[in-house]
């Protein structure tokens, strides 16, 4: 369990099929503790988590990020909060689910992005220090320092999908956390602007 960030903590589990680590984070936002995307955690994950106290909730940003949240949903004894338009075509049974400029517990508010790899994928903004943004599949941290979009073939229109992303824009950020990846922790709006634009 790494610290990225004052209140933010991350885990990771390297995928053999994809070549790359899929995160998962761990939130103590004021009264709140959440994971996001939660991949396998090893024992002294669960035990550092635990020690943090009462986990509040798990938060999906996609379809294809429910990873380990159905079990850590049963082992912890919390809410399951999933993107409205990701929830039928997911094998999890939600709390709650979220759409587009909802504010969620911790002050995370939902930014969706429509056009991607699923119809739900959500990223998370988080207005602490100098702000950061959680991204699912939108954005994918690789190389190391850099963020890249999935292959054009995973999206139905490419050229829509970039455009949905430059909503990213609109809002102040310095670090992004990435699902899948490396995270930047500082410089991280310039990084995506110039992938974004390109």
């Amino acid at each position: 369990m790494k610290q990225l960030l004052p209140g933010i903590w991350q885990w990771s589990w390297f995928s053999e099929e994809k070549q790359i680590d899929f995160n998962g984070l761990f939130l103590s936002v004021g009264e709140h503790r959440i994971l996001v995307d939660p991949p396998p955690m090893t024992a002294e994950a669960g035990t550092f988590i635990r020690r943090q106290g009462a986990l509040d909730y798990i938060i999906v940003t996609n379809r294809d990020h429910v990873r380990e949240a159905a079990s850590y949903q049963a082992d912890f004894h919390c809410q399951l909060q999933v993107p409205e338009a990701d929830a039928a075509q997911m094998d999890v049974k939600p709390s709650k689910t979220f759409k587009d400029g909802e504010l969620l517990p911790g002050g995370i508010w939902v930014i969706h992005l429509a056009d991607q790899k699923s119809p739900g994928e959500s990223a998370l903004y988080i207005q602490q220090g100098k702000g950061v943004l959680i991204v699912g599949d939108a954005l994918i941290g690789k190389p190391a320092g850099s963020v890249s979009l999935l292959a054009p073939e995973k999206y139905g229109d490419p050229t829509k999908a970039r455009a949905w992303l430059r909503r990213l824009l609109k809002y102040h950020f310095d670090s992004i956390l990435v699902g899948d990846g490396a995270s930047i922790l500082g410089g991280a709006k310039q990084v995506v602007e110039q992938v974004i634009q390109a």
